[in-house]
């Protein structure tokens, strides 16, 4: 595309698209539908998800066999204990007879349930062989683990990057009313922070998420095994658990979804008054700027604060009921030890036990705030990704034999909304190689009849033919391919001056560039710079000043030899001297080619082959400058405005 592209500038309360400002964030949200579109987004990476799930299951299964292995090395050394304080030379059934004896029939039932012999200590190989085993068990399941992070961490960032891609192709799709009515701050909110947000919350709980039901699970059947009365007690507190973190969750949601449209605003209020620092002070609006700043810095705060707070206090409610649970399991365990009916390791393990199935509980509680924080973001960036789109392109599109520069206006209509007409029934026929220049009041309707031209706005009656092809049939690439495009608003990007010349026209050798730049008179600014033609520039061009930054502009235009040229007060940024060198140049330029000038100093059209004259998106005159002077409308009207103006001016 050689046109050059505009800069989208927000217009936050004034756009035709500012309706669109008043966003779905008040409304309620789809919790679930978003939750499972984020986890679409994953998908594409099935295979290794099956694979981290098969490492979270061993490293799960491997971490939970440690608390039984080591309910033994507990049982060694307190058999190795009674076992010492037994006498020596006897028989476990003559000590435990001995015992019953003597009246210790409590003792003596725990005794006969465990493995001692009487007379011997604690046996030091078998323990060593034991913990040995729970050495190695553990080892493998932390190198399991580590594996299982680092395919997450792979496969989170692979769907973040994808997810970024989507953004950016959605926003190349998206029709310039969009981005009159959203502030620019507000789009790179969501396309930085709230997707940085959506993978962070992938990243710290899906893997923890994973390993957490696992355990869960795993843990579950030890405890049955090992006791199906703990069991059941352990589980009366999970129903407590899931209804307190739903309670907590569905307070908290609300918070954070007013927290990220909060930073949204702050963002784009920010930006805002970063571009535009130096008019703030030149007006003295530092005061409400700031005022403004911390409007939307407490709001941010209070739907912060109250966002983190409520879902803070899931962990901690957690954490009570997991107290509870262990206070029942103990009791309980410890009656069953001195009955016999359980030994002593067993407990210890199934103590072990339910503090690893609290603990998932009180993990994935305690992710319940991060996971709404994600979930609230994605909503804000799935409203992006579903915005309406600008129309499709045809499927086979249609394209002039020879693109000569012959525009026709048939009957053309446009409207920014439906019941304020701008443009209505406009007809007219613009020649191969003239240059018309439009020119009226502010509102006219001037620059949305070139934005029409470039299907920047899709016309809402009648069409435009562009050398007998109606350009709705045309691709847009196709179309603006055709088309220089230079704004009163000069737009450059961080890179060289080189570069932002040869920005529109792929391939450019630097001999071509430099041609360029010299036409266009950037070859003496360039010459004034130490690294000439390989300044680099920064985005906001500060490295030369405004007009230098129109000239580089409209070298770019040069370059690309468009078969239509556009220019939107091209020169109003520049001296007098290098005005008059720029428009002998673009009469050059303009020669066999159909121009479309933006005039708001008439006396840079005076040589226009045709003059339109607008007024309310009409066309209310149109001729030579000579022919409209002496007709003495409103172009005459115009034209001694702007001199009377001038001359009240100078004196």
């Amino acid at each position: 595309m050689t046109a050059q592209a505009p800069e989208r500038r927000p217009q936050p309360r004034f756009g035709p698209g500012a309706r669109m400002m008043a966003g779905p964030t008040e409304k309620a949200h789809d919790f679930r539908g978003t939750i499972r579109r984020v986890l679409q987004l994953l998908q594409p990476e099935r295979a290794l998800l099956i694979v981290i799930l098969v490492l979270g299951t061993a490293s799960v299964a491997l971490t939970v066999t440690g608390p039984k292995i080591l309910g033994h090395a507990t049982d060694v050394i307190f058999s190795g204990i009674i076992g010492g304080s037994l006498p020596a030379g006897i028989t476990k059934e003559q000590a435990v007879a001995g015992l019953r004896a003597r009246g210790q029939d409590t003792f003596a039932d725990m005794v006969s349930s465990m493995n001692v012999v009487p007379g011997h200590g604690i046996d030091f190989t078998e323990l060593a062989h034991v913990l040995a085993w729970v050495l190695v068990i553990y080892l493998l399941a932390a190198g399991l683990g580590i594996a299982q992070f680092r395919l997450t961490t792979i496969v989170v960032q692979r769907s973040a990057s994808r997810l970024r891609e989507r953004i950016e192709a959605k926003l190349s799709r998206l029709p310039l009313s969009y981005f009159d009515g959203q502030p620019r701050g507000e789009i790179l909110s969501r396309a930085t922070n709230d997707t940085d947000n959506i993978a962070q919350t992938l990243q710290q709980t899906m893997s923890q998420l994973i390993t957490s039901v696992l355990t869960v699970v795993a843990v579950l059947v030890m405890m049955f095994l090992i006791s199906p009365v703990l069991a059941l007690i352990a589980l009366v507190t999970v129903p407590v658990s899931v209804v307190v973190t739903a309670t907590i969750g569905k307070r908290s949601q609300p918070q954070f979804i007013k927290q990220w449209a909060s930073t949204g605003k702050l963002n784009g209020h920010i930006e805002e008054m970063y571009g535009g620092h130096t008019l703030v002070k030149v007006f003295g609006r530092q005061d409400e700027a700031a005022e403004t700043f911390d409007q939307h810095n407490d709001a941010l705060f209070n739907s912060s604060f109250r966002a983190q707070f409520i879902s803070g206090t899931i962990q901690p409610a957690m954490m009570f009921i997991s107290n509870i649970n262990y206070v029942l399991v103990a009791v309980v365990g410890g009656l069953k030890v001195a009955s016999g009916s359980i030994s002593l390791g067993d407990v210890q393990a199934f103590i072990q036990y339910s503090r690893q199935f609290s603990q998932p509980l009180t993990q994935v509680a305690g992710m319940a705030s991060l996971v709404q924080s994600g979930a609230a973001s994605a909503e804000r960036v799935f409203e992006l990704l579903d915005a309406p789109e600008q129309s499709p392109e045809p499927a086979e599109p249609a394209r002039p034999d020879q693109v000569r520069g012959r525009v026709a206006f048939e009957d053309v209509s446009f409207r920014y909304t439906e019941d304020r007409p701008l443009i209505e029934n406009l007809t007219l026929t613009v020649e191969p190689g003239q240059t018309v220049a439009i020119v009226g009041p502010t509102g006219a309707g001037k620059t949305t009849l070139v934005n029409l031209i470039m299907r920047f706005y899709e016309v809402t009656g009648g069409r435009i033919m562009l050398d007998g092809v109606d350009i709705a049939q045309m691709s847009r690439e196709e179309l603006r391919s055709n088309i220089g495009m230079v704004l009163q608003d000069a737009w450059l990007f961080g890179g060289t001056i080189a570069e932002n010349i040869a920005y529109g026209s792929q391939g450019a050798t630097r001999e071509q560039v430099e041609a360029a730049a010299a036409a266009a008179h950037v070859d003496r600014v360039a010459h004034t710079l130490p690294d000439g033609y390989d300044t680099v520039l920064d985005e906001e061009g500060a490295t030369v000043s405004a007009g230098e930054k129109q000239l580089i502009t409209i070298a770019r235009a040069f370059l690309s030899e468009p078969a239509i040229l556009i220019l939107d007060e091209a020169t109003s940024s520049v001296d007098t001297r290098t005005e008059v060198l720029i428009q002998r140049a673009m009469n050059s330029l303009r020669e066999g080619r159909t121009s479309f000038v933006i005039a708001h100093r008439l006396s840079t059209i005076r040589d226009a082959s045709l003059i339109l004259v607008m007024e309310n998106g009409r066309i209310v005159e149109q001729g030579t400058h000579e022919s409209l002077l002496a007709e003495g409308g409103a172009y005459a009207r115009l034209y001694s405005a702007q001199f009377t103006a001038a001359a009240t001016d100078v004196d």
